[in-house]
């Protein structure tokens, strides 16, 4: 029985190192990855470059931990032990530099400053890769074969993960409270690609004289950005306002003003929430359409109507005549 669950054991990380390090990966590529960890040790210059490196590295040996046995498995599985003792040696020279400087293991939501528990889930999962050498299964197969005890060893080590995890509480205060758009931190760079992804733009991209803004500046719920263009002959700004959070489709306005006057000569984006309705498909036939006329009129009001234009004395025509049957007596 023991031979057994030690197996288990060694079976299960190769999965679950696998989808750590896909989940690291991933949060490397977002901006605010780069302001912590490794990123501490590095200038300005390197620090963006080096954090999607060790990301695209993650993500290689997140593949060879799932994918392959023999040779190729057993690098993956030495990469991925020497990736996480390395990173013991990084996290304490990174909380030495800069004491509230966060780990960086999962981007921007490690946060929290190097402690114990961060320290010692890294040299854990460094042991955990090191129990995995010599193994002939591969995480696939580990999935696919797997047992009642597989998911009690499981369950177990992710409870030791949930509590050497500062992430988790981060996440569940992000999940939790709910922060207004005006206090709410908007990358430029996710900016831009709404804006260059939308309708507005692509309308005004031929008035534009560059694909650079000359101002941004936020005011609010909305980020601001104003570029050079000609329209008719006339210098003008072209400025847009991007909201941060809400819908794609109607979060980017522009507007163009005459640089000489002040005029605004031009807006576009949306001014209503409401849905416009548009022209119909098929219109119905002259027998439906009388049915469907003779459902909504109101015989008491066209009477109404009829009496007050004989004593104005206006002539009834076709057009203010309740029914083209009437004829004036």
């Amino acid at each position: 029985m023991l031979p057994e669950i030690v197996e288990a054991v060694r079976e299960v990380q190769l999965p679950l190192l696998a989808v750590l390090l896909a989940l690291g990966a991933v949060a490397k590529t977002t901006t605010g990855a780069a302001r912590s960890g490794l990123a501490v040790l590095l200038t300005e210059r390197l620090r963006r470059p080096v954090t999607v490196a060790s990301g695209a590295l993650e993500a290689v040996l997140a593949v060879g931990l799932v994918g392959f046995a023999g040779a190729l498995g057993a690098a993956a599985r030495a990469g991925t032990a020497a990736l996480f003792a390395a990173s013991v040696v990084v996290l304490l020279l990174a909380r030495r530099r800069d004491p509230e400087a966060g780990c960086g293991c999962f981007g921007g939501l490690s946060r929290a400053p190097i402690g114990w528990r961060t320290l010692t889930r890294a040299g854990l999962l460094a042991v955990a890769a090191l129990a995995t050498l010599g193994l002939d299964a591969t995480g696939w197969s580990a999935v696919t074969g797997f047992t009642v005890t597989h998911g009690a060893v499981l369950g177990v080590e992710l409870a030791v993960l949930a509590v050497l995890s500062p992430e988790l509480r981060e996440l569940a205060a992000r999940l939790t409270s709910t922060e207004p758009c005006e206090l709410r931190p908007a990358p430029q760079r996710r900016t831009m690609a709404r804006l260059r992804s939308s309708d507005v733009w692509r309308t005004n991209r031929t008035v534009m004289l560059g694909t650079e803004p000359q101002d941004v500046w936020r005011h609010g719920c909305w980020r601001f950005l104003r570029y050079d263009g000609m329209r008719h002959g006339r210098r003008v700004d072209v400025v847009f306002a991007v909201r941060i959070g809400g819908r794609g489709r109607t979060a980017v306005r522009a507007a163009l003003v005459d640089r000489e006057s002040g005029i605004v000569s031009a807006s576009f984006g949306a001014v209503t929430r409401r849905e416009l309705p548009g022209p119909p498909r098929k219109l119905p036939r002259p027998r439906v359409a009388a049915k469907r006329d003779d459902a909504v009129r109101d015989p008491e009001r066209e009477a109404r109507a009829l009496r007050a234009a004989r004593a104005a004395g206006e002539p009834v025509t076709p057009a203010s005549a309740p029914d083209d049957r009437w004829q004036p007596r």
